[in-house]
């Protein structure tokens, strides 16, 4: 299939995909990437389908790094302990080190 005929949510779980263990990227920045800069939110809503389909959602925070999408994955603190567990920090549901951890799209793909 040509990246051209997938839908929406389909392109956000492909560039979901690509983003490497112990790095985060935000959800405008997926939408940026694919050409719907006031998209961020539908970034978010095609995560939050995405649990199925073997998409790292854990990895997408919003802009200032905050853990907005945790509310939409099992049990309390699910999204803190995937990231945690990729050695990214996290306090007050706030990725640390953000700068140092995102993972920008738009420059990488």
């Amino acid at each position: 299939m040509k990246p051209e005929s997938l839908n929406f949510y389909e392109k956000v779980y492909e560039v979901a995909r690509q983003i490497p263990f112990g790095r985060v990227t935000s959800y405008g920045a997926i939408a940026r990437f694919l050409g719907a800069a006031k998209s961020a939110r539908m970034v978010g809503y095609a995560l939050i389908g995405s649990v199925s389909k073997n998409v790292p959602a854990h990895r997408v925070v919003n802009r200032k790094g905050l853990l907005t999408g945790k509310f939409h994955f099992e049990g309390t603190n699910l999204m803190q302990q995937l990231l945690e567990s990729e050695g990214i920090e996290v306090k007050d549901n706030q990725v640390q080190d953000f700068d140092k951890v995102f993972w920008d799209p738009g420059e990488e793909l």
